[in-house]
């Protein structure tokens, strides 16, 4: 059955169209197929009308007064979470968590899947940023977590630690994903608790994945719990998706916004509990030259 938000149905109709005839692979959502809203017109005024929409106005502070246009400088990624003007209330309703395609996950990713989902650039983008943030490599005491796993954690080449767990829907790939020392297969949107001990790992990461999280508070809270205080938590993302799995609020909205759905996850999940996210634009420089790539972090601090 598909479940539709009366506010994004004719959007969500119009993004499941094409992933019905390409099931098994990703495919762009970008800038130019965002819906627009009744009071905008393109650009960040379509962007901001329609998470005025979804949040009811709530969210117009991902906004302020600066432009968040999709075409600009690099370190516009960065600003969307400087002055984020956060609700009192985490600002989502259920609905925006619906996705057109609600059947079962386990069912959709039965099937394995032994592609990548975002470009070489994009690839070498992350991997690069990872080798930046995580403990160095071969590190015995070093515990990361790959949430949303596959048969390819995009880490750093022959990248080691004490412990790697990948937790993932297929365990066919998972299996094949050969930084892993353990791995785990759970549907987070069935029960979002991670199989973890408190207090378990240094890094937590998700690639391309976050958009398909139907309970994010329970999921971030989780990820806190696990972490080591001080612990890093990086969600990364692009725009590609499997638009009938993902939820509404994200194919609604554009990479910018995105960044602030993402941050928010952090601020109302677990209060005082995570240092104040931070987005970064680590795609390529020049903009159009492939799949964009950002992310948004944070560690544990209480």
């Amino acid at each position: 059955m598909a479940a539709r938000c009366s506010a994004t149905g004719a959007c969500f109709r119009a993004f499941a169209a094409p992933c019905a005839r390409r099931a098994s692979a990703a495919v762009h959502v970008s800038s130019a197929q965002q819906p627009s809203s009744s009071g905008g017109a393109g650009g960040s005024g379509r962007r901001r009308g329609v998470l005025q929409l979804l949040a009811g106005g709530a969210a117009a502070g991902l906004m302020g007064s600066r432009s968040v246009a999709a075409a600009a400088a690099v370190d516009e990624a960065e600003q969307v979470l400087l002055d984020p003007q956060w609700p009192e209330q985490f600002p989502f309703r259920p609905e925006f968590f619906q996705r057109y395609d609600e059947s079962s996950d386990a069912d959709f990713y039965e099937q394995p899947r032994f592609v990548t989902h975002i470009d070489d650039g994009a690839i070498r983008a992350l991997t690069k940023y990872y080798a930046e943030v995580f403990p160095a490599s071969g590190s015995k005491d070093a515990a990361l977590l790959d949430m949303c796993s596959s048969w390819i954690s995009h880490y750093p080449e022959g990248y080691t630690a004490g412990r790697i767990a990948g937790l993932g829907m297929n365990e066919a790939e998972l299996k094949r994903n050969s930084v892993l020392t353990e791995y785990a297969v759970k549907d987070l949107n069935e029960d979002p608790k991670l199989p973890y001990e408190d207090n378990s790992f240094d890094v937590i990461t998700n690639a391309v994945s976050v958009d398909y999280l139907t309970r994010p508070i329970e999921v971030f809270k989780e990820m806190h719990r696990c972490l080591k205080p001080g612990g890093l938590a990086v969600m990364s993302f692009s725009n590609r998706c499997f638009p009938t799995k993902a939820i509404a609020m994200w194919t609604s909205t554009g990479d910018l916004d995105h960044i602030w759905i993402v941050g928010s996850y952090f601020h109302y999940s677990v209060p005082g509990g995570y240092s104040a996210p931070q987005a970064k634009d680590i795609g390529p420089t020049k903009k159009g030259s492939g799949d964009p790539m950002y992310v948004v972090f944070a560690r544990k601090q209480a």
